[in-house]
């Protein structure tokens, strides 16, 4: 699944492609969204905006497309009428002047009054988004000291975007192994300082990941790897999906663990109980 940074780079593409200007023309291949495609041709998108791993599309109109990617869902922004080579299904199509957008897989969409946005069931329960530019440490921390929280394992809370928005199983890994902590605690034994090492990884591993285009390595790492002609595969992470791999801090085997249906990695030298 697309998590926050890829979220907010879809978004960002969209917008540069879209933003301000006339739609031209617009289809749905849900049969129950199709009435909406006379009422919003001809209209602009005002704005494109990411909400945890979901994209609002805003129009002229007041009435804004809810998408939210799910586990295959992807935006396309060609060129206008070129069409993407892809096995996918087709959802939605955006043509304006200069661009067309093609969102597939995708089978959470909506249309909505710009008014009831913020009181969809998804969007009214997202936490603090970990790459808004708004967020601050404090927002995070808030989150990671809260009593509603504290008898929750941390591998679960992570991937819960109430907690914070647009974590996903990747950065999940990443973010406790940068803040050096045991992953299976509940967040009520971790110390104070480990709390605040797991807002200050949250906020800057989301970042760096929009930054880099998926890379939460660090950028020495990364570069001394990339002039060894290493796989963007094996620079990408600092342990995400490197079981067996050693760690670039210890030099130990990262090891694999199974919770709640979905692997987190982890280095057993760095991250000791």
């Amino acid at each position: 699944m697309p998590e926050g940074p890829e979220i907010w780079r879809a978004a960002q593409k969209l917008s540069n492609a879209l933003e301000d200007r006339k739609v031209e023309n617009i289809s749905f291949t849900f049969p129950e969204l199709q009435e909406y495609e006379s009422k919003l041709a001809n209209e602009k998108i005002i704005s494109v905006e990411p909400r945890g791993k979901a994209i609002i599309t805003s129009f002229s109109s007041r009435l804004a497309i809810y998408s939210h990617n799910q586990l295959y869902g992807k935006w396309y922004v060609r060129e206008r009428g070129n069409k993407p080579e892809t096995n996918r299904q087709l959802r939605i199509t955006i043509h304006n002047n200069d661009h067309s957008a093609y969102l597939y897989s995708a089978s959470d969409i909506e249309i909505l009054p710009e008014d009831e946005v913020d009181k969809h069931d998804y969007i009214k329960k997202l936490g603090p988004d970990v790459v808004h530019p708004d967020t601050t440490i404090g927002d995070i921390l808030s989150q990671y000291k809260s009593a509603k929280y504290q008898n929750r394992k941390i591998t679960t809370l992570l991937l819960d975007q109430g907690f914070l928005s647009g974590v996903g199983n990747y950065l999940r890994s990443e973010i406790l192994f940068y803040a050096n902590v045991y992953p299976f605690y509940k967040l009520k034994r971790y110390s104070s300082e480990a709390k605040q090492r797991l807002a200050k990884a949250s906020l800057d591993l989301s970042r760096r990941s929009f930054k880099t285009k998926g890379i939460t390595n660090d950028p020495e790492i990364v570069e001394a790897l990339k002039r060894e002609n290493a796989p963007r595969s094996e620079y990408r992470h600092f342990v995400y999906n490197r079981t067996g791999n050693r760690c670039y801090k210890c030099g130990t085997n990262i090891e694999e663990d199974k919770t709640g249906g979905r692997k987190v990695y982890f280095c057993p030298s760095c991250q000791a109980e």
